[in-house]
């Protein structure tokens, strides 16, 4: 089977964000057009704007960050794709938290811990069987399903009830996965509240209505931003707008 060689230079302009001509980082799209960009790029952008950079589509007349979403595919393509962009960008993001005094998250440590194994054993010129290696993997699998992502970046979370129609919860203080979104929420409250749908429910930050599909790492980024733990949060019957 015949392979062809590609320069990364012939595919820039499929893995670079056209806000700030660098590669991917945090890569969100638009769901209206499926144009990508870096997060806090966009984010920024939509600040003044509720149309597509690229292409001038409308995003959504008042709310346009409701309709953009992180692009876990696109982004591991452009890690695999770029060499040593992965391990620049964990680097700068340990710095940045080291620089402002507050605690490595999760996730950045366990990317930056097998990035250094990884480096460590092609140093030492280890190589394993395949068998040894697909029980490690299996192993590492496991392990990732028992965790619960508890090693992820965690958020803390105060859920309050802001209608008499519905009762306050009993622990109304969690702590869960930044990379946990707003539809995840509703589905708990809703539990708990033993509500027959978790559709009855709208949750807000700084009262607005946040999208079902929004990370919390996105909601604490773009709505509490330089504002202390934990986030505010407040959920309601589900309103119907015209």
């Amino acid at each position: 089977m015949l392979t062809r060689k590609i320069k990364l230079w012939d595919i820039n302009a499929h893995i670079t964000c056209r806000l700030c001509n660098g590669y991917l980082i945090d890569a969100t799209t638009v769901t209206e057009c499926l144009h990508t960009f870096c997060r806090s790029c966009l984010v920024k952008y939509l600040e003044e704007n509720n149309t597509c950079p690229t292409c001038r589509i409308v995003i959504h007349q008042s709310h346009p960050l409701q309709y953009i979403g992180h692009d876990r595919t696109m982004q591991d393509i452009v890690y695999k794709l770029v060499p040593g962009l992965q391990e620049a960008e964990m680097k700068k993001q340990r710095e940045f938290y080291h620089k402002l005094g507050m605690e490595v998250p999760g996730d950045i440590k366990g990317e930056t811990c097998s990035t250094k194994q990884h480096l460590d054993s092609h140093r030492n010129g280890e190589t394993k069987a395949d068998e040894n290696s697909n029980k490690e993997t299996s192993e590492e699998k496991q392990e990732e399903d028992n965790d619960y992502h508890r090693s992820d970046e965690q958020v803390s979370i105060c859920l309050e009830c802001n209608s008499s129609k519905l009762r306050g919860l009993k622990r109304k203080w969690i702590r869960c996965s930044a990379q946990a979104t707003v539809l995840h929420l509703k589905k708990f409250i809703a539990k708990k509240l033993n509500l027959s749908s978790f559709n009855e429910l709208d949750i807000l930050c700084n009262e607005e209505i946040l999208g079902k599909d929004h990370t919390l790492k996105f909601v604490v980024v773009t709505r509490w931003r330089f504002k202390k733990a934990p986030l505010l949060l407040h959920y309601r019957p589900k309103m119907d707008l015209l």
